[in-house]
């Protein structure tokens, strides 16, 4: 069987089938899930709100607009729904969500780690540098190498145009790339 493609999976959605329900659920749960908890450093929060929004997909599929690909708009809109809850809750104090378009990732070791101890600690290294990374460019990154979503995508999701994407990627490579050899000097 041929892989179904996202305009397909979005049209039989918004038709009702439950079966690309679940293949959407399926195929990007864990990746917004991953999102979401970098976001809101919280799981339970994480995990309910993340039900709740394919919940709300659902129940309003019919609203729903023609796509050609998901994943911009599952990132965007879980982001939006999320951090409504967050502000709802009181979790973002004084935070006005119509200019603070990016959240502040945080990178872990555990990420990037391997069995070596030895990428182990260039992995923590790593994750210290990328935290220093403003956080417009640590967005990029980690939905670049870490959600694996295209630069066109990422536009989408940040709400930035396409060579925006592509100029804060290299900005933040060529930033890790001096940081990189900086250390490899004093080592």
């Amino acid at each position: 069987m041929e892989k179904l493609t996202d305009k397909f999976i979005w049209k039989s959605l918004k038709e009702g089938d439950l079966n690309a329900f679940s293949v959407l659920f399926e195929s990007y749960y864990p990746q917004l899930h991953s999102y979401g908890l970098k976001i809101s450093n919280n799981v339970a929060l994480t995990e309910d709100t993340l039900q709740d929004f394919f919940i709300y997909i659902y129940e309003h599929r019919e609203n729903l607009s023609d796509l050609e690909t998901i994943a911009p708009y599952l990132f965007t809109s879980y982001k939006r729904f999320l951090l409504r809850v967050m502000k709802k809750n009181q979790k973002l104090k004084h935070t006005d969500f119509s200019t603070e378009t990016f959240v502040d990732i945080q990178f872990t070791a555990e990420e990037l780690m391997t069995n070596q101890e030895t990428e182990r600690f260039k992995n923590k290294n790593i994750s210290n540098l990328l935290n220093k990374l403003p956080k417009r460019q640590k967005e990029a990154i980690y939905l670049k190498y870490y959600s694996g979503l295209k630069a066109k995508e990422i536009s989408e999701i940040m709400g930035i145009n396409y060579q925006s994407v592509v100029n804060t990627l290299h900005k933040a490579i060529k930033s890790l790339k001096e940081e990189i050899s900086i250390i490899k000097l004093f080592n």
